[in-house]
């Protein structure tokens, strides 16, 4: 998959895609249903996705709230056959421009889409002022096609980013999986901690949640890729999401347990996938009692994952 960040300059093999549009936070299975109408036409499979988010670039200082960073999604995108990733930079000049401009200046003369797939709660333009309708009156007019696709319900109604940020708030992974079509992941680089677990017998991968959605705090059965290093491969483990009572860390973070492993990690990159949520986080009277806590979770965790 080839990544540009931005639509001006293209060469002619970098445009005349079939383009699926939106944030594609978290790739869930209303994504995937688009990406699945825009593979059919006979042109390059492509996605025009936006970073920052827009809903960061207008309101800065609101809690975070993605489900995945810029690297997981393109990592799910990859993973899903698209062939060009447009990772526009939403900055005050996209935002400032009207619908009608939008369409002229990124899509047609920046992109040169061939087709277009949007969701039908697609809106575009400045003050959101476009809509499904209006883009495929534009493409009609311009030489290009639009397909719109229904959005995409499930058992607890409709599939959507914030349906799933309940889900793992409320410390169900496997519900919010139900409608990714995935495992929720978290992907980053491995940051040099403090070595408490190391100490205590647990040696774990730090990661950041900057910027993320937090899941419910407590430890989780984790499914862990190690995407980079020499140790690039699959394992299970148990991760704690949250901010250590026993330690008071003052910024969430996820810590995660590698089982059967030995080997170095600090600044490979890790994609962590919760399985289950096995209980929330907890203060001890002594670090005696975390452990033998710790070797409980393991081992349910164990359990949990062999029967996947």
């Amino acid at each position: 998959m080839r990544t540009l960040r931005g639509w001006t300059g293209l060469d002619a093999a970098d445009q005349g895609a079939s383009l699926a549009i939106g944030n594609f936070d978290g790739v869930h299975r209303g994504h995937m249903a688009v990406l699945d109408v825009a593979r059919r036409i006979n042109a390059p499979l492509g996605v025009l996705t936006f970073e920052p988010h827009p809903r960061e670039f207008f309101a800065p200082d609101a809690p975070p709230f993605r489900l995945m960073n810029a690297e997981a999604r393109a990592h799910r995108l990859e993973k899903l056959g698209v062939e060009i990733l447009y990772e526009v930079p939403f900055d005050a000049r996209l935002a400032g421009l009207t619908a009608e401009a939008f369409v002229d200046e990124v899509l047609v003369a920046g992109l040169g889409v061939a087709h277009v797939v949007v969701g039908e709660d697609f809106c575009f333009g400045r003050g959101r002022a476009g809509n499904a309708a209006l883009l495929a009156e534009f493409g009609a007019a311009r030489g290009f096609g639009v397909t719109v696709a229904e959005l995409l319900g499930g058992p607890s109604g409709r599939v959507s980013s914030s349906a799933i940020r309940t889900a793992l708030a409320e410390g169900r992974p496997q519900d919010a999986a139900a409608m990714l079509g995935h495992w929720h992941r978290i992907e980053g680089p491995v940051l040099h901690g403090d070595r408490r677990g190391r100490d205590l017998g647990y040696p774990t991968a730090n990661m950041a949640m900057t910027g993320l959605h937090a899941p419910r705090f407590g430890i989780y059965a984790v499914l862990v890729d190690v995407l980079s290093g020499p140790h690039a491969g699959s394992y299970h483990g148990a991760a704690s999401l949250g901010i250590r009572p026993m330690f008071e860390t003052p910024v969430p973070g996820l810590e995660t347990f590698l089982f059967d492993f030995d080997g170095d990690l600090y600044d490979t990159h890790l994609s962590v996938g919760l399985v289950e949520f096995l209980r929330p986080e907890m203060r001890f009277d002594s670090l005696d009692g975390l452990v033998a806590q710790m070797a409980a979770d393991s081992a349910r965790a164990r359990a949990i994952l062999a029967a996947l």
